[in-house]
């Protein structure tokens, strides 16, 4: 089951980013596009057959994973920052781009490197499974840098939460409507993951159903509020 959501989730995304390109080109939105292709590369990262390739061309120290967590960053920010514009959200956009998210990213992202040096990262392990089992430290450590991965996800997500949901009882184009309210479901997985260690050990699937339910929302959402802007330009132009 995890299998075939994972394959889903970068078909979407790969089809998506794909199909940016063209507009990409033209210097349209080119921030979506980068939104789309890391979207695609941080899925690929969590695909043990193309993670264990990764990690052994960067060592087999799982890099690889610490790559995943800042380019998920990256997408979670880029992704925010658009989306929040595209509904006027001010106020979620200073708290993103502003002193705050600054501050908030730039703490997260070195406790992400930090913790992630200080910890036995040795032998390629797709969602580093297994290392927490070497020491107590080891343990202490994986888990810590497991959830600074998740925290910048989780402040993005709360962020965003109101813009994209006020967005969905709003008169707007049906497609808009529909794209605000699976953003709004990706947002709200990526802020479950602050609650990721209430999960019973025997349900760590859900936490990967969770994320890819995340990302495959996002590309979703998105692609919806992206073709609506291109039929409403379409219109624009066959008008008189």
């Amino acid at each position: 089951m995890i299998a075939v959501l994972q394959w889903t989730t970068l078909a979407v995304c790969a089809i998506v980013a794909i199909a940016r390109i063209p507009s990409a080109l033209r210097g349209e939105n080119r921030s979506i596009f980068g939104v789309f292709v890391l979207s695609t590369v941080a899925v690929l990262l969590s695909i043990d057959v193309s993670y264990q390739t990764i990690d052994g061309w960067l060592g087999s120290h799982n890099y690889a994973n610490l790559l995943l967590r800042f380019v998920v960053y990256g997408a979670v920010l880029l992704a925010g920052y658009r989306i929040a514009k595209a509904f006027d959200a001010c106020r979620s956009i200073q708290l993103i781009t502003g002193p705050v998210g600054k501050a908030v990213l730039a703490v997260i992202g070195i406790a992400t490197v930090v913790l992630f040096l200080l910890a036995d990262t040795a032998g390629s392990a797709t969602g580093l499974s297994g290392l927490a089992l070497r020491s107590p430290d080891n343990a202490a450590l994986i888990t810590w840098y497991s959830a600074a991965g998740r925290l910048y996800p989780a402040f993005v997500a709360a962020c965003i939460l109101p813009a994209t949901y006020l967005a969905i009882g709003r008169r707007l184009p049906r497609a808009v409507r529909a794209g605000a309210l699976l953003l709004t479901v990706a947002f709200a997985a990526m802020a479950s993951g602050f609650f990721y260690p209430l999960i019973p050990t025997q349900a760590n699937y859900l936490r990967a159903v969770i994320n890819y339910t995340a990302i495959m929302c996002l590309a979703l959402g998105l692609a919806l509020v992206w073709i609506s802007s291109l039929m409403a330009k379409r219109r624009n132009v066959r008008r008189p």
